[in-house]
């Protein structure tokens, strides 16, 4: 049952119309407060509690729902500036881009990477500590990333929105 629950969720979510007003309620509710128990997570959706833990898991099966994690602040942990980098490197090959892909992977410092189209081939998103923090960073970990021709860094001075959820329509 289970797998077939799974298998229909993903076929929903290649369709036009992914997921059903249930399945929106619980992951809204699940993006707002991820602790939520499945008692609660039955009542905001309407459902009984078997069948809101069997949604919620097909939801997973199907990889729509990809993990679970806290929040947390940057500032209350020592890590105050944010920094995005656009990257440009010296080719577009494969194995270079993989290569570069492999190393960004293993820095803690970089939180997200994105492939980009435009000037940069690369932005990605660091946290320091302050700005000498920034210069440790950028000279012993950006600067030795394969395949880098140019960095352009800009330091964020304060995060005005900053959301976790994504719109769910």
């Amino acid at each position: 049952m289970r797998n077939d629950l799974a298998s229909s969720v993903l076929e929903m979510a290649k369709s036009s119309n992914p997921i059903d007003a249930y399945d929106k309620v619980l992951l809204r509710r699940l993006q707002d407060h991820g602790r939520a128990t499945n008692v609660e997570l039955a009542e905001a959706a309407n459902l009984s509690e078997s069948a809101c833990f069997r949604r919620v898991r097909a939801l997973e099966d199907a990889g729509i729902i990809t993990g679970y994690a806290a929040t947390v602040d940057p500032q209350a942990i020592g890590l105050g500036l944010t920094v995005y980098v656009s990257i440009t490197l010296a080719s577009q090959a494969q194995d270079v881009l993989a290569a570069f892909e492999e190393a960004v992977a293993k820095a803690p410092e970089i939180v997200e990477c994105h492939l980009m189209t435009g000037q940069a081939d690369y932005i990605i998103r660091v946290v320091a500590a302050d700005v000498e923090d920034l210069e440790r960073l950028h000279a012993k970990v950006l600067t030795r990333l394969p395949g880098v021709a140019r960095l352009n860094s800009s330091i964020a001075l304060r995060s005005v929105v900053r959301r976790n959820a994504l719109p769910i329509r």
